[in-house]
């Protein structure tokens, strides 16, 4: 399955990190945000990364070039970053069948393979990676409503009144269906064409949307702080590894050979 990247963004939130670079540049305990995300993607089973890039996009291909992880990426450019279903629609020509989505921006680790997966079934024509956040919080994210069956019935961009707590982490899988509510997408309060507003047109036409409890967890590096955030995730997650492999290696032999040798025989 390919994989759809968006990096066009300036970063604007991010300054000073992002004064010299595009926002997917910015690193995270060394790894720039993109390359984590290339990581993810491929290890969820990405065969091909398109990379819709933007502003600075000439630091991202000149870093990157036409392979990772000899995984091949294929450019597409977006000029104006007129918002994500904009963004989507550069990468229509270079994408045959169904697609993982990923933002840029976002630290994950968890079960992307999952919604992977769940793609692949006859009966899902797209599938999210969602999580729960406390109400107060949800205004801040795309919401999300689900049926008893776990399917979304409702997505509402950064609403004042949030219909639940589930939100969009910004992992996502699609068919090609999803180009064409794209296309259909008027411009929105804000003048960008909105990836909720897309969505919402598939959920009208009666597609089956899936909705996949993230197992693990996920930072949107929006601002310099949640790059402090990520950075002590990561740094926790290392911790636990450690101290798990040490509570799993073979107990020492600290018995010296040669005092064994020394002990006194009865006779």
């Amino acid at each position: 399955m390919q994989a759809v990247v968006l990096a066009a963004g300036k970063g604007t939130r991010l300054r000073p990190l992002t004064e010299d670079k595009p926002k997917v540049l910015v690193e995270v305990n060394g790894t720039p945000l993109v390359e984590d995300v290339f990581d993810n993607l491929i290890d969820a089973g990405a065969s091909e990364l398109v990379v819709v890039v933007g502003y600075k996009a000439e630091q991202i291909i000149d870093r990157y070039g036409d392979e990772y992880r000899d995984t091949p990426i294929t450019y597409a450019h977006q000029r104006e970053q007129l918002g994500l279903a904009h963004a989507i629609l550069q990468a229509e020509p270079h994408v045959d069948g169904d697609f993982m989505l990923m933002l840029g921006d976002n630290v994950f680790r968890g079960n992307l393979g999952d919604v992977a997966s769940r793609q692949q079934e006859d009966r899902a024509d797209a599938a999210f990676l969602v999580e729960e956040v406390p109400y107060e919080e949800a205004s801040r994210y795309g919401v999300l409503d689900t049926n008893e069956y776990g399917e979304v019935v409702e997505v509402v961009e950064k609403p004042d009144d949030p219909p639940s707590n589930l939100v969009m982490t910004g992992f996502y899988t699609f068919t090609p269906a999803i180009f064409h509510a794209c296309h259909l997408v008027q411009p929105s309060d804000r003048g960008e064409y909105e990836l909720p507003d897309a969505i919402d047109l598939l959920i009208q036409s009666g597609r089956t949307i899936d909705a996949v409890q993230l197992d693990g967890w996920r930072i949107d590096v929006g601002y310099p702080e949640d790059r402090d955030r990520a950075e002590e995730r990561l740094d926790e997650a290392v911790a636990v590894g450690a101290a798990d492999a040490g509570d799993t290696a073979e107990p020492t032999d600290t018995t010296d050979p040669v005092e064994e040798a020394e002990e006194p025989v009865d006779s």
